[in-house]
């Protein structure tokens, strides 16, 4: 019931499709705290709380995702576990080979894939409206670094930050990435470097069709927290992204400026994204909808993220080996109005 989970179980508590919520935390008084708070019960193990549900969101530490997994599939449980469902990719395609035996579904915490905006694009994408994709460019900053403890077991940039492009773009395009190449810089604070990773990167990917896309994602952005994608076909050009939240300023007469009311970080940005997945996620344990965000295609990002990793140190492009591409899957949610 850390800030992940409890904006998980909020968000459940709106649907009217849900009747009945349960928690379980193994710190004590934790679950019991929130559970007071918006009406729901708390339990005091897991087992109880599997016994008791149709479904289950894991909002743990990222270690104990496979265990987490494991047990819940192990229950016939439906999961939706936040990402990633494991650390290292050996250990990935072992938990998705059991996944997959099972035959219980279980969605990855992607939410941009659960965004509205993202939705359109996707679905806009698939319909041919913006012709041949040329280009993608997506920028990811965050407001404010993280609690520098929190570094040596983040994974790195491309593993923390830049995974969630690194899903949500290849699931745009629908095409393998055959090539990667990555760089960074250390330029907010040395604790990055302390850590063995960079607080700056840029990612080039190119896409077995020939399109590129160009991440970008950095630790601090003092004007507030920015997410954007942009598509540049040859039809139209679309953007997700920006709205007078955006924490960008146009120099041009009338163009957008950076406001007061700029977003804080990645909850207040993807709210709708996040209520949605609830929303997607009751629907697929119902069976009334199919898995927008399985575990192979995670596992494709995380391949991703360990070429962008090379990359950046070896300072060459790299062949990401198979299982890194965006399958053509249809999305799945609430368009924007």
């Amino acid at each position: 019931m850390g800030r992940i989970g409890a904006m998980h179980a909020r968000n459940l508590t709106d649907l009217e499709t849900v009747d009945k919520l349960v928690l379980f935390d193994p710190q004590p008084g934790r679950a019991d705290t929130l559970a007071r708070e918006i009406g729901a019960e708390a339990v005091a193990d897991l087992d109880t709380l599997l016994r008791e549900v149709d479904g289950v969101v894991v909002a743990t530490p990222t270690d104990t995702h496979p265990e987490m997994v494991r047990r819940t599939v192990a229950a016939g449980v439906p999961t939706l576990c936040e990402k990633p469902i494991a650390s290292d990719v050996p250990a990935m395609r072992a938990l998705i080979a059991e996944v997959e035996a099972s035959g219980v579904p279980v969605l990855v915490g992607f939410q941009r894939r659960f965004d509205p905006a993202v939705v359109e694009l996707k679905r806009r994408l698939d319909a041919g409206e913006t012709g041949t994709p040329y280009l993608v460019r997506a920028v990811g900053q965050d407001a404010a670094p993280p609690d520098f403890g929190y570094l040596p077991a983040s994974g790195g940039i491309f593993r923390d930050l830049l995974i969630h492009d690194l899903d949500a773009v290849p699931w745009l395009i629908g095409e393998p990435v055959v090539e990667v190449y990555a760089s960074g810089s250390v330029l907010v604070d040395q604790a990055f470097a302390d850590a063995d990773d960079v607080d700056n990167a840029v990612v080039v990917l190119r896409f077995a069709g020939g399109a590129h896309a160009v991440l970008t994602g950095g630790r601090h952005d003092p004007a507030g927290y920015d997410h954007r994608i942009e598509v540049l076909g040859s039809v139209q050009s679309l953007a997700v992204g920006l709205d007078p939240r955006t924490p960008l300023t146009s120099l041009e007469e009338g163009g957008p400026q950076a406001g007061p009311d700029a977003y804080p970080g990645f909850p207040e940005r993807f709210a709708r994204a996040y209520g949605n997945e609830m929303r997607v996620f009751v629907e697929v344990v119902a069976g009334r909808m199919a898995n927008p965000s399985p575990v192979r295609d995670s596992l494709g990002s995380l391949i991703l993220a360990e070429a962008c990793e090379r990359s950046r140190r070896e300072g060459r492009p790299v062949v990401p080996e198979p299982s890194a591409g965006g399958p053509a899957v249809t999305a799945v949610g609430e368009a924007s109005s």
